[in-house]
């Protein structure tokens, strides 16, 4: 005969009262099954080329962009600035001084100088050379590394100085034009200097 099973007391009831309300579900309760909702009808679609509110203000796409500032040009160089000269010169001859034809009757190097330096060198070399009666003459500057003086210069200063100075007082006067010269005589690296005839000849 099997054995009875007894029933728990009012204590052992109270007790497991309290530890089932302190308990913690190992797995949350499933949430309530909900029936899916039907989508609402779909109404009418506006018209393709049918006109914004009158609420929406029309602009257009980069309108409110920032207007650009002005373009800076890169400011020409010194064979751009030559090229746009005006000719004093005869234009075969000036032809042929450009390709490399005539030879410069006398020449002067001053490259690796300062333009301190460089300068006063210039001027007593060109006006030696027109006291002469020298027409052609060749003056190399070297494209240039920057002036190694106790000022800062930009890269070429020789370069792009030398025509100032030969369109300068006191050799104004002696120079009737200047090119760069053609590769065989240095190319941009220097300059021919076409001479005026000396006073009396």
């Amino acid at each position: 005969m099997g054995r009875r099973r007894r029933g728990l007391t009012p204590e052992e009831q109270d007790l497991w009262s309290h530890v089932a309300r302190s308990a913690t579900p190992l797995v949350a309760p499933a949430a309530p099954h909900r029936p899916p909702q039907a989508d609402p009808a779909p109404g009418p679609r506006p018209a393709a080329d049918a006109a914004p509110p009158a609420a929406w203000p029309r602009f257009r796409v980069g309108e409110t962009a920032p207007a650009p500032g002005p373009l800076v040009s890169r400011a020409p160089g010194p064979a751009e600035r030559l090229a746009t000269a005006p000719r004093r010169m005869d234009s075969k001859l000036h032809r042929r001084m450009t390709q490399g034809k005539l030879r410069p009757q006398a020449r002067l190097d001053l490259h690796g100088m300062t333009l301190a330096e460089a300068h006063p060198e210039l001027i007593r070399f060109v006006l030696s050379c027109h006291a002469r009666g020298d027409r052609l003459v060749l003056v190399i500057t070297g494209k240039g590394r920057g002036d190694h003086g106790p000022l800062p210069t930009r890269p070429g200063a020789l370069r792009h100085q030398v025509p100032h100075w030969l369109h300068a007082a006191p050799l104004a006067a002696a120079v009737q034009q200047v090119a760069p010269a053609h590769f065989r005589h240095g190319g941009d690296g220097a300059y021919y200097i076409y001479l005026r005839r000396p006073a009396g000849q």
